[in-house]
């Protein structure tokens, strides 16, 4: 993927993320909260990808 594509989608996960972990948090539900983290992480390493890619093309 490309630079932009990994900033959408990282940012996409960490909202996704957010949601499923406040979720998780209102249900009670260990599972869904930790599976929210885990969604949010992965967003801003995605994130952080789209940054180097961006990065790497401005030398």
């Amino acid at each position: 993927m490309g630079e932009f594509s990994d900033k959408a989608t990282g940012a996409a996960n960490k909202v996704v993320g957010a949601v499923k972990e406040a979720a998780g948090k209102a249900g009670d539900d260990e599972r869904l909260e930790a599976e929210g983290r885990a969604q949010k992480t992965k967003g801003k390493v995605d994130t952080a990808k789209g940054r180097v890619k961006g990065a790497i093309n401005d030398l």
